[in-house]
């Protein structure tokens, strides 16, 4: 008899639908029902696992109820006896209502372990710690979304237990040694950060909207064409890429499609309709390679698998960017999204309808004045701005320094800055109003701060005889991590970057890279600030407030096991 491995997790909730998607031990029919409606689907398989998303349709709207899911006709969730409330569906009310919602990234999910040293100076998990927060809440205090903006599992930095499991299945003194292999390790590796009571409960309970980042694959993952080209050489590298690739499909992607989305999409229908798991498994093989040959192809209007999506919370749009795989990394043409990623986004941007438009990037459109130009500077040696020879050392630069956001994809960073600009100013084309906010969402960096951009021709104007409106402020809200460590270089490298010397370095090196000036400027509004950070958004009419949230350590320190299960706070 079938059993609940994983989840359920919420992965949509809308006005009268939502989906819920289960990992199983077994084939199976899976139903989820509540009070009002119910959906059920029948697994699917690949690699030898089982997997099902519900789409719960007839839902009321503006309602809050439990859920129950069953396994064959046998309920296997909630468990009992039950340590968390019910899981709960909560449907959205009309556009007027405020929306919430909460966002970090980076979330190193390895258990306190007492004969591991950097342990014990880890803060509490945020995440665990705001569930614990909401599990003695009440239904209203739910966010009605959570944005986990990259580095959900790390598959390069695993735990002592996982290493042992590793080790149990093949020799890891081997390549890739105690890192994941393949997609089977991955899902082990999902397991141990989902499984966690609190984050199963939580995921179960508030939508939640995904991108990967680098260390869902590998540090460095696509930072240039040299890269790509080591790695290509290594002889493991194809089956780790591909279950990278298929993992996240099964565990993070599919969830992120609203119902209709899921409906549309091409592979999913394959895999679950496919005449035998080994024809699934062999689907969703072949998209995985192609989806890792599509990036740095040069050809920035190429046909691949898109990663990039849109959610609307009622009057809050979110444009979720996938600025990893689909890099065009050509040496001199590169882009950390495509051009037809960038007209794709701008499409959602024009067409309106909202009061606050979120733009979800895994890495930062803003970083400190000084880190940008030393990024951009980089990137100009790399590219043979001093010659060959100190363009190789740069790459090496580039790869130990991690100098591969949005300031080192300069034409990106321009065309990128261009549009938001526009928007700000002009608001979207169907409309002709400028939004209230335009927030762009990230994480990667290990501190929390926000900054605000400003152009100087932002004032405020009469437009076609009307009377005078303002541009929307246009704000990087950077929060990470949930639960990583923060090392001492990086505290003083960030507070650094924001300072008046490191910036005038900075543009002493944009000057010796002969660099254009940036076409944007902008101030910290706060932070750096160090430690295990959720931000979370309100937006209700034409206002934004933004919190931050710190998981804390109880007085006295405290065991680590007891800081893992509760015993934290937020601040």
């Amino acid at each position: 008899m079938a059993d609940l491995v994983l989840g359920p997790a919420l992965r949509y909730a809308g006005r009268t639908t939502a989906t819920v998607w289960v990992e199983t031990d077994g084939p199976g029919s899976v139903r989820v029902e509540c009070d009002d409606a119910a959906g059920e689907a029948a697994t699917w398989s690949v690699f030898g696992r089982h997997y099902a998303i519900v789409v719960v349709d007839g839902l009321a709207p503006a309602r809050t109820r439990p859920y129950r899911v069953l396994l064959d006709g046998r309920q296997v969730w909630p468990p009992h006896p039950a340590v968390f409330p019910p899981s709960v569906i909560r449907t959205a009310g009309d556009d007027a209502e405020p929306r919430r919602i909460a966002f970090g990234s980076c979330r190193w999910s390895r258990p306190p372990n007492r004969e591991e040293p950097d342990e014990r100076h880890l803060d509490p998990d945020v995440l665990d710690t705001f569930a614990t927060r909401l599990a003695g809440g009440t239904p209203d205090e739910l966010p009605d979304a959570l944005l986990l903006l990259g580095d959900q599992v790390y598959a390069d930095e695993i735990s002592v237990r996982m290493r042992d499991r590793l080790a149990a299945r093949r020799d890891i003194s081997r390549p890739p040694g105690p890192q994941v292999a393949d997609y089977h390790e991955y899902a082990l590796l999902y397991h141990e950060s989902w499984g966690d009571p609190q984050i199963r409960w939580l995921l179960s309970t508030v939508p939640s909207a995904m991108i990967f980042d680098d260390h869902e694959i590998v540090d460095d993952w696509n930072t240039s064409h040299t890269w790509r080209t080591d790695m290509a050489a290594l002889p493991w590298w194809p089956e780790r890429i591909g279950g990278a690739f298929a993992s996240y499909w099964v565990y993070q992607h599919l969830g992120n499609l609203d119902p209709g989305a899921l409906a549309a999409d091409e592979t999913y229908a394959k895999v679950r309709d496919a005449a035998d798991p080994a024809q699934a498994e062999e689907i969703l093989r072949a998209f995985a390679l192609r989806a890792d040959a599509d990036a740095g192809n040069g050809d920035r209007d190429h046909p691949r698998a898109w990663w990039s999506y849109r959610r609307d919370f009622g009057r809050t749009r979110l444009v979720m960017l996938d600025t990893r795989a689909g890099r065009v990394l050509t040496p001199k043409d590169r882009h950390i999204i495509s051009s037809g990623e960038l007209a794709w986004a701008e499409e959602q941007f024009d067409e309106g309808g909202y009061d606050h438009l979120l733009i979800g990037s895994s890495l930062p459109w803003l970083l400190p004045h000084a880190i940008h130009d030393l990024e951009s500077w980089n990137e100009a040696l790399c590219a043979g701005a001093r010659g060959p020879r100190i363009a190789r050392i740069s790459e090496k630069v580039r790869r130990a320094g991690d100098l591969e956001h949005w300031a080192a994809f300069r034409e990106s960073f321009a065309a990128f800055t261009g549009v938001l600009e526009r928007i700000a100013a002009d608001g979207p084309r169907a409309e002709g109003r400028p939004p209230a906010t335009i927030a762009v969402l990230s994480g990667d960096v290990h501190h929390a701060y926000a900054a605000e951009a400003d152009w100087p021709a932002h004032e405020t104007t009469a437009t076609n005889g009307k009377e005078p409106q303002r541009p929307a402020r246009v704000v990087q809200f950077t929060c990470s991590p949930l639960h990583n460590a923060v090392p001492v270089g990086i505290r003083f490298g960030f507070r650094l970057g924001w300072g008046a010397v490191a910036t005038r370095i900075g543009a002493l090196l944009a000057r010796h890279a002969k660099l254009p000036p940036r076409p944007v400027r902008w101030t910290k509004l706060g932070g750096p600030w160090f430690g295990n950070h959720l931000m979370s958004l309100t937006l209700h009419g034409r206002e934004a407030e933004l919190a931050l949230d710190r998981a804390m350590r109880p007085r006295g320190g405290g065991d680590p096991w007891l800081r893992r299960i509760g015993t934290a706070k937020l601040r």
